[in-house]
């Protein structure tokens, strides 16, 4: 990747946050690579080469600094055009995609080449997306050293290492070091296997309107599994035939707060991974917004809200399940609708997590367990609707990986709306919250053309919002969020797929 030098030296010269988390350094005289805020003083520019990841400063033989903590930086996913292909293997890498499979079984789920798939990493992340996979894994692991007291072995099995041997050998090649010699002070350990929640802090790059999120989250809380205040999200996890639950709080120094109690630690890098998911951390708020921001109407929303991010879900089924719900009638009512699926069908909590926080008590259903049954008669709710949930539940039993990364947006949407129930609006909206597409947009939505309308009160139609909405690509769907956030009205009854927000 082509970097200029002096502009790069500049960047760490003035310590500028702005490029905190898409440029790091390597130090030629000491081996180590560091963010663009470390303290330390900064070296001579001829000891200095730049990269613009931190797999590419891992892969070329340096080591993650003990002051600035590379893994403390936020991890941005903003690349587009091609590399928006770059964008969906670094999500399907993060939950694990490498971990179990290999480079040739990810290209293919995204539909390229596995030379292809090389060539974009080198491109845009100057790494192969195995060298991406495994820094994730050590800069996981370095985190959960420094932050917490998990036992080192415990550690090696939460960072996604195959054994401890394994772990052990990672860490004295890259530092010189056991990994136990990295964790500063004397304190016992405390195995996650106790009554204690590991907890862990996920960066940022601000400003984050943690205001807004937390609000369209509160909305849409499913009951029994979501608990939201203005000040945390709660909510209960099932991973693997495994239940769990969690609490995400907002903490000083741009970071979200994460408790998690979940029994098994291997599964660490895939919740992580859904949190990230969840509150959007991956968003370069600035770069949104100044593109966004050239359309004189978005300027005073985007002014007004400068952290906005788009919320993404937890779960493809139990998102796809809430828009389903929500097709002809209110927020409100389709949580209400959930809330009875959810004790109809939900699995509860084992008794070592009730009460833990209040609210929780089950896990969202399985999709097994909705597929055959008549779902009419326990929601009441009209049969052509009941039958889609039932048979959208039966389509994820059959294909596990519905929901996950495509070659495009086009493609991703086409394949949605060859669900059952799945409607353009529906499309576009789990596209948009759950696969993470940036430029997903629910063109035919009323509340879009209600905030766009004139001072006459006539509103755009579906066709002319999409054709002013190019200018906002690749940032559509962020246009939309500001959009239905400055929509002051109640979400009407309205057709399927031509509404706000399920």
């Amino acid at each position: 990747m082509d970097l200029d030098h002096d502009a790069c030296y500049r960047a760490f010269q003035t310590r500028d946050a702005r490029f905190d988390g898409r440029l790091f350094s390597g130090v030629k005289t000491t081996g180590i690579y560091c963010r663009p805020i470390c303290p330390a003083r900064t070296p001579k520019p001829e000891n200095m080469v730049f990269f613009a990841s931190a797999a590419a400063a891992q892969a070329a033989g340096f080591r993650p600094c003990l002051r600035c903590r590379p893994e403390t930086s936020p991890d941005l996913g903003a690349w587009r055009g091609a590399a928006n292909t770059v964008s969906r293997a670094l999500a399907l890498i993060e939950t694990g995609a490498l971990d179990a499979g290999d480079v040739e079984a990810l290209a293919e789920r995204l539909g390229v080449g596995e030379r292809q798939l090389r060539r974009l990493f080198r491109q845009h992340l100057g790494a192969s997306p195995i060298a991406v996979a495994q820094t994730r894994r050590v800069l996981l692991a370095k985190q959960l050293i420094h932050e917490t007291r998990l036992p080192m072995a415990e550690v090696a099995m939460a960072a996604g290492f195959g054994s401890i041997r394994r772990f052990n050998e990672t860490f004295q090649v890259l530092f010189g070091r056991p990994p136990g010699a990295l964790r500063r002070g004397a304190q016992p350990e405390v195995s996650a296997q106790g009554d204690d929640a590991l907890f862990i802090r996920l960066p940022y790059r601000p400003p984050y309107d943690w205001d807004s999120i937390v609000g369209f989250l509160a909305h849409r809380a499913i009951p029994g599994v979501e608990v939201v205040s203005p000040r945390s999200y709660a909510r209960t996890i099932a991973i693997g035939g495994d239940q769990g639950l969690l609490v995400v709080r907002p903490l000083e120094g741009d970071r979200l707060g994460v408790e998690i109690r979940f029994p098994k630690l291997s599964a660490l890098p895939a919740i992580i991974a859904r949190v990230r998911r969840v509150f959007d951390l991956a968003a370069d708020p600035l770069t949104i917004g100044a593109q966004l921001s050239r359309d004189p109407a978005l300027a005073p929303l985007v002014a007004a809200r400068p952290g906005l991010r788009t919320p993404g879900a937890w779960d493809g089924f139990e998102l796809s399940m809430r828009a389903i719900l929500g097709q002809q009638i209110t927020v409100t009512a389709a949580t209400v609708l959930a809330g009875k699926l959810v004790a109809a069908y939900g699995d509860p909590l084992p008794d070592a997590l009730q009460g833990r926080v209040e609210g929780l008590t089950h896990t969202f259903p399985r999709a097994a367990a909705i597929a055959d049954q008549d779902l009419g008669l326990v929601l009441g709710m009209p049969r052509a609707r009941a039958k889609a949930l039932s048979s959208m539940a039966a389509a994820v039993v059959a294909d596990p990986l519905i929901f996950g990364a495509r070659a495009n947006l086009d493609e991703a949407v086409a394949r949605l709306k060859a669900l059952p129930g799945i409607g353009e609006w529906t499309a576009q909206y789990i596209a948009m919250r759950e696969m993470r597409e940036p430029d997903a947009f629910p063109h035919g939505d009323i509340g879009l053309m209600r905030a766009l309308a004139d001072e006459q009160g006539v509103r755009p139609t579906p066709a002319e919002l999409l054709a002013r909405a190019e200018a906002w690509r690749p940032w559509r769907a962020y246009a939309a969020l500001h959009l239905w956030a400055s929509d002051p009205l109640p979400t009407p009854k309205t057709k399927p797929d031509a509404r706000q927000a399920a």
